[in-house]
């Protein structure tokens, strides 16, 4: 599970804003899931879908998410990430591959938490018309079901870090909005062995 803790260059989870908030978070509600939840609801409610409000700044570290208060989904499981990860709560990223009604696909980040030995997803992405989450460890709440005539699946590998493929493209964007418009998110997961990963449960 170490690889589920650790701290890379975009889980800043050590970042004193992160880890203050993460405090405070636990301190509200000491118990694990309730931490848990309260986390997601933070980071779903509190930081806002960049496309939602048509904010065009960039944001990929936990931390700048934070700062910024915007961010894709992408970003916005990086920030639930990190604050998982700075109270001692093992998670990881997942993605699906949605159409974007063009015939192509792009990736749709969302988070998986490691509680009593299972690995739960959960989606921040928000909630906006059409689209409802909530955390759950029974039924999934997520913001999209992959259809498959359509190409849509769920990625299987639970990855420690997030897609590499994923945070260059983020990290060459200067608008959020016009990456997302101009069809420059992956629309797959770079193939890397050496990242650390676990599969989806069953």
């Amino acid at each position: 599970m170490s690889g589920y803790l650790a701290e890379d260059e975009v889980i800043d989870h050590s970042h004193p804003a992160i880890t203050a908030l993460a405090a405070r978070l636990r301190a509200d509600n000491p118990g694990t899931t309730d931490f848990a939840r309260a986390a997601f609801d933070f980071t779903r409610d509190e930081v806002k879908h960049s496309m939602d409000i048509a904010d065009p700044v960039v944001t990929v570290t936990a931390s700048e998410v934070l700062e910024q208060g915007a961010g894709l989904c992408f970003a916005k499981s990086h920030l639930l990430t990190a604050l998982l990860r700075a109270e001692g709560v093992p998670a990881g990223l997942c993605y699906q591959k949605l159409s974007n009604g063009r015939g192509g696909h792009f990736l749709h980040g969302m988070v998986a938490i490691q509680l009593d030995g299972r690995w739960y997803r959960q989606d921040p992405r928000g909630d906006k018309p059409g689209v409802t989450t909530e955390f759950s460890l029974t039924d999934e709440r997520l913001a999209y079901h992959p259809r498959e005539e359509l190409g849509e699946a769920d990625l299987e590998p639970i990855l420690a870090s997030p897609d590499p493929g994923l945070v260059a493209a983020l990290r060459n964007a200067d608008n959020t909005i016009d990456l997302v418009l101009n069809d420059g998110l992956p629309a797959d997961l770079t193939t890397r062995d050496d990242l650390p990963r676990t599969e989806l449960p069953g």
